[in-house]
């Protein structure tokens, strides 16, 4: 299941039961807006992992990101998630 646009397993998490993952939400719980949800929604994809320009500057830069990053483990479930067929577009 597809919890976060950008691969993170947002029931890893411990906002998870608040949250229930961007997919969920119109923004997440810990800013007015996030950068890789809006590109991922603007160009209708479910994941990252389905961009023709993945991985991008700014999925790696998030992944890397002090604060929210996890070290790339995002980027290695967009991955997944593609394999895996989780392929369709985003429906609003």
């Amino acid at each position: 299941m597809i919890e976060a646009r950008c691969g993170r397993l947002c029931s890893n998490c411990g906002y998870f039961e608040k949250c229930g993952g961007c997919v969920n939400r119109d923004k997440p719980v810990w800013a007015a807006r996030c950068p890789v949800k809006s590109c991922c929604e603007e160009k209708k994809l479910k994941h990252c992992g389905l961009c023709s320009g993945f991985p991008c500057r700014k999925l790696v830069k998030f992944a890397k990101d002090k604060d929210y990053g996890d070290g790339g483990l995002r980027i290695g479930q967009c991955r997944a998630w593609k394999e895996i067929g989780e392929d369709a577009v985003y429906e609003e």
